[in-house]
Formats: C-alpha cells, sequence, structure tokens
C-alpha cells in the first residue's frame, strides 16, 4: 500500500512547489505605490509637517492687475425723454378701449374712441362762423355799390369792411378748432379717435372702458414709451462718489440674465445727497435689445478707481472650508502653513484672484484639497 501510493505523493509536491515559485515571481501593487504621507501637526494648529511633500507640487501666485469693482443696485425705469404723453383734447366718455398697459403700439394707431360733446359744440360754432362771415361780405359789397354811387358815407363802407374781416377770422378760428379736434367738417361726427402720438410701448393707463375723460384739465389716458434706451437710477453711497463719472461705462447684470452683461453710459450724477441713506442718485443709459423690462432690479458695476495689483492661483489651490477660504504654504523643508485668504473673481484659464492674504511671487500648494484630506486621515 505503501508503494502504491508514493508517486500520487511526489506529484503533490511538485505541483505545491511550482504554484508557490509563480506566486513567488508576481510583483506587489503595494510596493510599487509611493509610500503614504505622514502629517504631523506643530504646535499651531495651522502647521503640518509632511513626510513626502514631493506629492503635493507648489505653484507661484502671479501678479494680476485688477480694477476694483464697485457693485451697487439699481432698477430699470423708462426714458422720460423718450416718454410722450397720450391727450384727448376731447372730454366725453370713453366707448372702447383698443390698447392695454404693456401693448407694444404703432404710431397713428386708435388707443380710444370718445363720444363727445365738445364735438357739437365746435361743429355749431363752425356753421355759425360760416353764415356770419357770408353776410359780413353780402353786407361789404352793398356797402361798396352804396358809397360808389355816394349813398353811405366812407365810414359805413369801413364799418362793413371791418365786420367782414373780423367774421373770416372767426372762421378761420372755428375751422381750426375743428381740425385740432380731428373732425371732418363734411362729416361730422360726435365720437373721437385717440390715436397714438410715437411708436412704442404703453408704460401707463389711467382709463377703462365707459370711464371720462376731461380733455387738458384731466391726467392723460396714456403714456407712451420708446423702451430702445433706458434708464438706470442707481444708488451710490458718498464714500464712493470717486469711482463714479459722467461719459463712462458700467457692466450691468441682471437677475432675469445672469450670463448676459449689458454697458451702461454714466448719464448723469446728481447734485443732492440724500441726507438720511448719504447716497446720490446716479443715472445711467442703457441700450435696449428687448431682455430689459421697466421695473427690474439689476446689479450695477463701476470701474472707476485705479486698478490694483493682486495675486491669482489655481483655483484647486483655494480652499473653501466654514465658509472660509485658505490655502497652503511652505514654511520649511517638509513643513506647511494654512492661510486664511480673500478671493476675488474667476479668471481665465482656472485661475481665481486674491484680494488680500497672499501676494504675487509667493508659493502654494497647487492642490489644497488633496493636502487637506492627508491632514485628516
Amino acid at each position: 500500500m505503501k508503494i502504491r501510493y508514493f508517486p500520487q505523493i511526489l506529484m503533490l509536491a511538485a505541483c505545491s512547489f511550482l504554484l508557490a515559485a509563480c506566486n513567488a515571481g508576481k510583483a506587489d501593487p503595494k510596493a510599487e505605490a509611493p509610500p503614504p504621507a505622514n502629517v504631523q501637526a506643530d504646535l499651531d494648529s495651522n502647521n503640518f509637517k509632511v513626510d513626502h511633500p514631493e506629492q503635493f507640487p507648489l505653484a507661484t501666485a502671479v501678479e494680476y492687475k485688477a480694477a476694483p469693482a464697485l457693485n451697487v443696485t439699481g432698477v430699470v425705469q423708462p426714458d422720460i425723454a423718450r416718454s410722450v404723453p397720450v391727450i384727448s383734447l376731447a372730454a366725453g366718455r370713453v366707448l372702447e378701449v383698443k390698447a392695454r398697459l404693456g401693448d407694444v403700439v404703432k404710431k397713428g394707431q386708435v388707443l380710444m374712441r370718445v363720444r363727445s360733446n365738445d364735438i357739437s359744440g365746435a361743429y355749431q360754432i363752425y356753421r355759425k362762423a360760416v353764415n356770419d362771415e357770408l353776410l359780413a361780405r353780402q353786407q361789404l359789397q352793398r356797402q361798396q355799390i352804396l358809397y360808389e354811387k355816394g349813398a353811405v358815407a366812407r365810414s359805413a363802407l369801413e364799418q362793413a369792411e371791418d365786420a367782414a374781416k373780423n367774421a373770416q377770422a372767426d372762421l378761420e378760428a372755428s375751422t381750426e378748432q375743428l381740425r385740432t379736434l380731428d373732425i371732418d367738417k363734411d362729416h361730422p361726427s360726435g365720437i373721437v379717435d385717440v390715436t397714438a402720438p410715437i411708436s412704442g410701448v404703453i408704460t401707463d393707463q389711467q382709463v377703462t372702458n365707459a370711464s371720462g375723460v376731461q380733455g387738458l384739465s384731466g391726467p392723460n389716458p396714456f403714456t407712451i414709451s420708446d423702451l430702445s434706451y433706458v434708464w438706470i437710477i442707481c444708488d451710490v453711497y458718498e464714500n464712493d462718489l470717486d469711482a463714479v463719472h459722467v461719459g463712462e461705462f458700467a457692466d450691468i447684470h441682471l437677475n432675469a440674465y445672469p450670463q448676459k452683461v449689458f454697458k451702461g453710459r454714466i448719464d448723469n450724477i446728481l447734485s443732492v445727497l440724500d441726507p438720511t441713506l448719504r447716497t446720490a442718485k446716479v443715472r445711467l443709459e442703457v441700450p435696449n435689445p428687448g431682455e430689459v423690462r421697466i421695473g427690474m432690479f439689476v446689479t450695477a458695476t463701476f470701474y472707476g478707481k485705479q486698478a490694483e495689483s493682486r495675486a491669482a492661483v489655481p483655483a484647486t489651490a483655494i480652499l473653501h472650508l466654514h465658509d472660509r477660504e485658505w490655502v497652503y504654504v511652505p514654511i520649511a523643508a517638509g513643513h506647511f502653513k494654512r492661510l486664511e485668504v480673500v478671493t476675488g473673481k474667476m479668471l481665465p484659464g482656472n485661475s481665481q484672484e486674491v484680494v488680500s492674504g497672499i501676494k504675487s511671487g509667493d508659493r502654494v500648494v497647487s492642490n489644497a484639497l488633496a493636502l487637506q484630506n492627508t491632514v485628516e486621515q
């Protein structure tokens, strides 16, 4: 029995030897990886010592010339120089309103129809003036004939001439009144069509159907504004007025279109300050491609002050932690220190502006999050 099982035992031993040799030839992946960094905290909780600092490459902060930005809020308003009131010269009752607040209208478009007693009164005055002028002209002709025959004195002819001139003046005045009220003297009507004096947007409406209009003595039924240009009125504090100059341009940001930047020209800085808030009204004129609407809140950014020198680092060098921002800087061989910084806007090339905390030429860890993760382990 022992002799019969000996070959099998030898074969199992050979297989075990070959398997051990194969396993010995394979490389250990953990042996190829760099050794983990060992972090030791200094007495200062923001200082760290790292055994393998080469795992955290450094980047040099470069100089960035930045114009200080002054951000203020403002409201979009119509340009009053481009706003025209719609006037109804005839007083009366509104029969029909053909336009509404916010509508885009064309010049000459009918906005409302008014039934007015002023029309009948003006037409009656016109008809009376026509009759008086005809009678005065006929009397003048008779007086001329009589004067030529010596039947009347020169004074009678002069009186007839004066009466004819007065009658002609009254006729011209009544005709002009009909023209002002847009009445056809050959086809008079008691209804007046009130039309738009310019093309634009109705920005104010004071009438409804069946309401009354009082002519020039009452409020204007409509106001039409040309919104191709609009005003933005901003409040700028007294201490910041040195950053605002008439004729310069500001960036306009709308909440509705955060990706778009509009340009506004500073048109006027009002001379009177608010005595309570210590702010001055600054007016900007902005071309309107159609997106800017009356009443919108905007943010205006002014760049009037001189440019300042600031630092710019890779965005990955900024660590956002507990609502604060930090960078890691080397202080000795294998030693790093965490510094709090104040950052600005993002820059091209995935860089970020640093307002304070470091200066250009300082070296920082290019990937602050990687070092932070190592510290927390």
